[in-house]
C-alpha cells in the first residue's frame, strides 16, 4: 500500500479526534516509522489529539529529525503550556541533528520566552534571529512584538513593529495591549486609534492591557464604547476582562450587570468566564453568588477550584473551604500553590494549626509545590494566631526568603495579641531597625512600646512616622447601590446627606456608649487632646459611609463597603457594635482581608 496512503489514514485520524494508536501499531509491524514523513504526521496526529507523551515518544524514536519534525514537537509542547520544555529540548536539535532553527522553529521559541516572561532568554533568540537566513520575517517580528510586550518591554517591542513591512492583526493587538498592560494608556490609545481595523481584537486587546494595569474605570468607559459601535462579541475574552475589572474595584452592581450580558450572549457556560464570574463574586463579598455560579457550573478545573476555596477561605469560611478541598481531590483535580494559600489562610481563622501544618507538608511532598513567600506568611499567620511564637520565629528565621516588613509586622501583631511583651519588644526593636515604610508599622511600634511603658522608642517611632517624606495615602472607603455610588474620604462629609449622616452617627455613638464602648485613641499617631483623638475617629471613612448606607439602602440588606487602607482597631469595635444595634450585616473589604459584621461579632475574630 502507497506511503500516501498511510499518510491520508492519519491524516483523517486527526479530523475526527478517532484513535491512532492502531495505526501506529500497523505502522510499527510494517517497519514505516522509518519513513520520515510518517513519523511527522504520527508526532503531529498525537499532539493535536493532546497525547504530548505519545507525541514525544515517537519524536524520540526519530532515527533522524528535519526542521519539520523540530517544528511540530516545540508548538505542541508550547500548545500544553511547557514552555520551560520548550527552551531546555531546543539546543538539541543543533547537538543531535546539525540543524540550525527556521522561521516556524523561530516563532515557537519566541512564544515560549513571552509565555515564561524570560526576557533574558528571549534577547537571544532575537540576537540569532537578526543573524538567520530569516532576519526579515514578518511573523517571527510579529511574535517578537508579543513578547516584549509580555515581558514589560514595550518600547522594544515598538522598534520591532517600526519594521514590520505588513503589519497584521497579530502585531497590531501585542503592541496596544503591551502599552496597556504597562499602564501608558496615551501610548495605547494613539496606536489604537491608527490601527487599520478596529475589531473586536483590538478593543479587546486596549480593554484588558488597561484592567492589567489597574485602569479600571478607563477599561469600563470604553467597554460602553465598543458596545455602542456595535461591535459584535465573537470571542468572550473581552469580558472575562470586564468581569475581572469589576472584581479589581469591587463593583458588585456592575458585575452583576456583566453577569447578565454574557448570559444574553451565550458565554455562562464557558470555564473561563464562569471561573472570573466566581472570582468576581467573591471579590465583590458575595460569596453566597460566587458558590451558586460554580455548583451551577457544568465543568470545573483547577481554577474553578482555588477560586471558590480562596473566597470562603477569605470570607471566614474555613469548614466550607477545607470541604470543597477534599471534594476537589476526590474528584481528581489537582490543586495548585494558589490553592494552599487559600487552605492555610482558612486553617489560620479558626486555629487548626495541625491541619495548617499538615496541608504546608503535603503541598511539598505529595504535590511537589515548592512554598513561596505567600505560604511561609500564612503559615506564619496561623502559628501566630494560635498563640504558637516561638515556632512562627523559627519559620521566619528558616525559610527560604528574606522575611519582609510585613512578615516582621504580622509576627508582631501575634506578640501583641498573646501579650508576650518580651519577646514583642525583641522583634519591635529588630524592625524598628529595618527602617519601616508602612505608616501602620510605626503605629504597631508605638502601640508595643507604650504598652510596655518604653516612652522614648514609643516616641521615636511617631517622631519616625512625622518625618517621613512620603505622603501617607489618604483613608477612604466607597459604597455602591448600583444607580448611585459614594466615596467617603476620612474627615469629610461632602455629600447632600452630609447632616443626617452626621446625625445617625451621633445616635449610634450614644447607643454605642451606652453599651460600654470606650473609643481607642492609640491609633491616632498626632498629638493632640483626647477629645480631638476621639473627634477624629468619628470621621474616619468607613463609619460615614456605613451610616450612608444605612440612610440610603433597602431595609434588611447587607452593606458593602471597600476600603483602601486597613481597618483601624477602633473602627472595628465600632462596626461590630453597629452590627448588632441595627441588626444588619455589614461586609468591608479593606486592604488586608473581608470582615463580615453581623451581630456584634465579625469574620476575623477580631485578629488582623
Amino acid at each position: 500500500m502507497p506511503i500516501f496512503h498511510h499518510l491520508r489514514q492519519l491524516q483523517e485520524c486527526a479530523k475526527h479526534h478517532s484513535s491512532v494508536k492502531q495505526l501506529h501499531a500497523h505502522f510499527i509491524k510494517l517497519g514505516l516509522t522509518q519513513f520520515l514523513p510518517l513519523a511527522n504526521t504520527l508526532s503531529n496526529v498525537y499532539a493535536k489529539s493532546s497525547r504530548l507523551q505519545e507525541a514525544l515518544q515517537v519524536f524520540d524514536e526519530m532515527p533522524h529529525r528535519d526542521h519539520v519534525s523540530w517544528a511540530t514537537i516545540l508548538t505542541a509542547l508550547n500548545q500544553a503550556n511547557f514552555p520551560n520544555k520548550t527552551l531546555s529540548v531546543f539546543p538539541s536539535m543543533f547537538s543531535l541533528d546539525s540543524l540550525l532553527p527556521d522561521d516556524f522553529v523561530f516563532a515557537s521559541l519566541v512564544k515560549a520566552c513571552a509565555n515564561l516572561g524570560a526576557i533574558k532568554q528571549g534577547k537571544q533568540v532575537h540576537a540569532n534571529y537578526l543573524v538567520s537566513l530569516f532576519f526579515d520575517d514578518d511573523v517571527i517580528k510579529s511574535s517578537l512584538v508579543d513578547m516584549y510586550a509580555k515581558c514589560g518591554l514595550p518600547d522594544d517591542g515598538r522598534a520591532v513593529f517600526n519594521s514590520i513591512k505588513l503589519k497584521n492583526m497579530a502585531s497590531w493587538t501585542a503592541i496596544i495591549n503591551g502599552y496597556a498592560r504597562k499602564g501608558r494608556k496615551k501610548e495605547a490609545l494613539e496606536l489604537f486609534l491608527r490601527v487599520p481595523q478596529k475589531n473586536l481584537f483590538a478593543w479587546t486587546a486596549l480593554i484588558s492591557g488597561l484592567v492589567q494595569s489597574g485602569n479600571e474605570v478607563d477599561a469600563f468607559g470604553l467597554f460602553i464604547e465598543m458596545r455602542r459601535e456595535g461591535i459584535s462579541i465573537i470571542d468572550p475574552l473581552v469580558l472575562s476582562s470586564i468581569v475581572g475589572a469589576s472584581a479589581n474595584i469591587a463593583m458588585l452592581e456592575l458585575g452583576k450587570q456583566v453577569h447578565g450580558l454574557t448570559i444574553g450572549l451565550g458565554y455562562e457556560s464557558c470555564l473561563f468566564i464562569s471561573n472570573a464570574l466566581v472570582d468576581m463574586y467573591a471579590k465583590c463579598s458575595d460569596i453566597v453568588a460566587a458558590k451558586d455560579v460554580f455548583c451551577r457550573m457544568s465543568r470545573r478545573d483547577v481554577v474553578s477550584w482555588t477560586s471558590i476555596i480562596v473566597g470562603a477561605a477569605q470570607h471566614g469560611r474555613a469548614e466550607e473551604a477545607l470541604s470543597l478541598y477534599d471534594e476537589m481531590v476526590s474528584n481528581g483535580v489537582k490543586p495548585n500553590e494558589v490553592t494552599f494559600v487559600g487552605l492555610i489562610y482558612a486553617c489560620s481563622h479558626v486555629g487548626l494549626v495541625d491541619k495548617g501544618r499538615e496541608l504546608f507538608k503535603s503541598m511539598v511532598e505529595h504535590y511537589g509545590i515548592r512554598p513561596c513567600l505567600q505560604h511561609y506568611t500564612c503559615l506564619l499567620d496561623l502559628l501566630g494566631r494560635s498563640g504558637y511564637l516561638d515556632e512562627a520565629e523559627d519559620v521566619i528565621n528558616s525559610m527560604p526568603f528574606k522575611p519582609d516588613e510585613p512578615t516582621w509586622a504580622a509576627l508582631l501583631s501575634a506578640c501583641k495579641h498573646h501579650g508576650n511583651a518580651k519577646m514583642a519588644i525583641r522583634i519591635a526593636n529588630h524592625l524598628l531597625s529595618l527602617k519601616p515604610e508602612e505608616p501602620s508599622t510605626y503605629i504597631l511600634l508605638s502601640n508595643i512600646y507604650s504598652s510596655s511603658s518604653l516612652w522614648e522608642h514609643a516616641s521615636k517611632a511617631r517622631h519616625l512616622l512625622e518625618g517621613m517624606e512620603v505622603k501617607k495615602e489618604p483613608g477612604y472607603s466607597y459604597i455602591d447601590f448600583g444607580r448611585e455610588s459614594q466615596v467617603f474620604y476620612a474627615g469629610e462629609a461632602s455629600n447632600h446627606m452630609k447632616d443626617e449622616t452626621f446625625g445617625l452617627l451621633k445616635e449610634l455613638d450614644v447607643e454605642m456608649r451606652r453599651r460600654g464602648y470606650v473609643p481607642d485613641t492609640s491609633c491616632v499617631l498626632h498629638n493632640m487632646e483626647q477629645q480631638e483623638k476621639e473627634r477624629q475617629l468619628f470621621w474616619h471613612s468607613e463609619r460615614l459611609a456605613v451610616a450612608y448606607g444605612l440612610l440610603k439602602s433597602v431595609p434588611g440588606t447587607v452593606i458593602r463597603i471597600v476600603k483602601n487602607l486597613r481597618v483601624c482597631g477602633d473602627c472595628h469595635t465600632v462596626l461590630k457594635l453597629i452590627s448588632d444595634i441595627v441588626k444588619r450585616e455589614i461586609v468591608v473589604r479593606d486592604a488586608k482581608r473581608y470582615h463580615h459584621f453581623k451581630d456584634g461579632k465579625c469574620s476575623c475574630n477580631d485578629f488582623w
